[in-house]
Parts: C-alpha cells; structure tokens; sequence
C-alpha cells in the first residue's frame, strides 16, 4: 500500500478537499508517542540515578510504563476518533433517519468553522446536494398531484353536469347537441390527459426505451402535418411547408410525439387566418433542421423559461384547449434521444421552435 494511499494523498483526489484531517490526526499521534517516549527515558534516567537499575525493579517498572503508554495512546486514539469522525458520522446519521422519515428539509451543517474542507466535509455537501434534490422532487410530485387532479376534475364537473341536464325530456333537439358535443369534447381532454399522463410516467421511469431505424423524415412530418389539416382549415390558416427529403435513424415513433405536439401547439396559439410554417433543411453542420413557427400570441421571457415543465400554460386564455404536458413530453422525448430544441418567441409576434437531429446515425 502506498503511503499516499494512507494518507489520502492521491492524485485524483476531489478538488473541493483542501484540509487533510488524516495528516493532522497521524501529527497528534506522533507527537503523543514522543511526549510519552520522552517521558519514559526521563524516568529510566532518575532510577539509574537512584541506584535502584536492578533487574527486577526495572522489568516491574518497564511493564507499568509500557500499560501506562497503551492506555494513553489507547485514549488519544479513541478520542481523536470521536473528535474527527465519530462526530460528523453521527450527526449526518441523524440526519440520515429525518430525510427516510421524510424530512426533506433538514441539513446538515458543517463542524469546521474556518472554511477549510475535509473528506468529511465533503460528504456534508454531497449529503446537502442530495437532500436539496430529494426535497425538489418531493415538491415536484405534490405539484404534479395536484395539478392531475385539478385537471381530471374539471372535465369530469362538465361531464357531470351536462349529463344532467340532458334527463331534462323538455329540451330543446339543437340544445340537446350541444350538450351531448360538450361531454364528447370534455371526454375527448380527459382521455388525451390520461394518455399523455401514461406516456409521460413510461419515459420518465425509461419504460419506453429508443429503438433505431433508419426512415424518410420528411414524410413522416408531412403526415404528421396532413393529421391536422381539418383543424388548421377550420381556422382558416395558412399552413406552408418545406421539406427536403432527409434520411435520419432515430426512433420513428417517439419523435412523432414531438412533431404532433409542436404543430398542434402552433395550431392552437395561432388566431384564425394566421400562418405556420414548417420546414425541413440539412443545415451548415450536417445537422438535420426542423422548424415550426407560427404567427401567434408569442411568450415572454419568463414563459419561455417554464415551457417545458408539465402543466405549465402561460396563456391562460388557451387553458381550455390543453392540459400542459404537451412540451413536457417533447422535452423528454428530445433527451432521451439524444437531439437538441431551441425555441424563439416575442410578445405578440409568433413563435419559432427548431429540432436539430444528426442525419445517418444511430443516437
């Protein structure tokens, strides 16, 4: 074993210690075997000088000042033991049991006041690090409950209600439909929630692994696009497209799930007789582009910053039309298979958002 090894002098040590406890506790060690060897020659010295350097009485008094020595060693050891690291283990144990009893919350603050950080110290951190993300998750999830139960019960109050009113034998035939068209598109927002509550919860516990195959991009968002013809013709947009033919080998399923969410997002904040535009060019650096932009309501600065996260809607006025996991899903789609997404928006002047795949390779 290399003495570096003992003494926590390696290479790769972490950068952050800058305080070698281990070296101080062999110093104190050391200077504590020389007190008492000092200590031990001092006494030998007076029994010479006493006369008393039989053989007897110097194995009696060796024997009682070697104990002596084991137990002050013995007990420097100890000490030295619970002063460095029986103290900060126990403390992070204790703290250890909060965070299992669900105390995301506590911290654990360092022993050391003068700023220097040792192994121990260290740890602290990475105990803090790891506490801080525990307690963000745990935040994270209570929102996400309380946002899926918010979102499940306002379609079902609509379904419930409605189906209500529709035991009145008095109604009108054209109020009747209406009715009846209210609780089909109330069903319609609960069952595209589940689903993409489904979907979501499968790619965040990595249930749905990427499967590589190589297929023609540009078809597969001209069907994408042509899913939505009735909706953007409804609306009177002009939808513009413009796509190369590129070959990429990514999964083609899931990055349908990030084409039919951007195209029915523009869709959605785009004002009837507005524009879309979709394009599909192999740009400067070999990377396939894909951009969708629309002639919008636009985000500001702090909207763009929450896009992606699940049920975040910035413009309330559209709440109605979605459930706020659309993006969720693309973010999440976009990670796991390796791509890149920007987005370029202004208040009141439309959205852009780019796709940058590798063409020809396997991610």
């Amino acid at each position: 074993m290399k003495w570096e090894t003992i003494f926590f002098w390696k290479k790769n040590a972490d950068k952050r210690v800058n305080a070698n406890t281990a070296f101080k506790d062999s110093l104190r060690i050391f200077l504590a075997l020389v007190v008492v060897n000092g200590l031990h020659m001092y006494v030998y010295q007076q029994i010479i000088l006493d006369g008393r350097d039989t053989v007897e009485f110097f194995i009696i008094a060796l024997t009682g000042w070697l104990v002596f020595s084991a137990a002050v060693l013995t007990g420097l050891t100890t000490f030295i033991r619970y002063w460095s690291q029986g103290r900060p283990i126990r403390r992070l144990r204790e703290a250890a049991k909060k965070i299992a009893a669900g105390n995301f919350a506590i911290r654990v603050t360092p022993i050391s006041k003068d700023g220097k950080k040792d192994y121990m110290a260290v740890l602290f951190d990475d105990f803090n690090t790891m506490a801080e993300e525990l307690e963000s998750i745990e935040i994270m999830k209570n929102d996400f409950i309380a946002n899926v139960s918010h979102e499940i019960k306002s379609p079902l109050s609509v379904i419930q209600s409605y189906a209500a009113a529709l035991q009145n034998e008095n109604l009108e035939p054209e109020e009747r439909h209406e009715y009846i068209k209210t609780i089909v598109n109330s069903s319609q927002k609960l069952s595209a929630l589940v689903s993409n509550i489904l979907k979501l919860n499968k790619l965040e516990n990595q249930k749905i692994l990427p499967t590589t195959s190589c297929y023609e991009l540009g078809e597969q968002l001209r069907r994408c696009a042509l899913a939505f013809e009735d909706i953007w013709e409804q609306k009177s947009i002009n939808f513009e497209a413009a796509l190369d033919e590129i070959t990429v080998s990514y999964d083609e399923t899931m990055l349908e799930i990030v084409w039919n969410n951007l195209i029915a997002n523009a869709i959605k904040f785009t004002a009837p007789k507005g524009v879309i535009s979709l394009s599909l060019k192999k740009a400067a650096d070999g990377f396939a582009r894909i951009q969708i932009t629309d002639s919008g309501c636009g985000m500001d600065e702090e909207t763009q910053e929450h896009i992606f996260d699940k049920f975040y809607q910035g413009d309330s006025s559209h709440s109605q039309e979605g459930n706020g996991l659309g993006l969720a899903l693309v973010k999440k789609v976009i990670d796991m298979t390796g791509a890149e997404i920007t987005v370029k928006s202004r208040a009141g002047e439309g959205t852009s958002f780019t796709v940058r795949l590798k063409i020809g390779e396997k991610t």
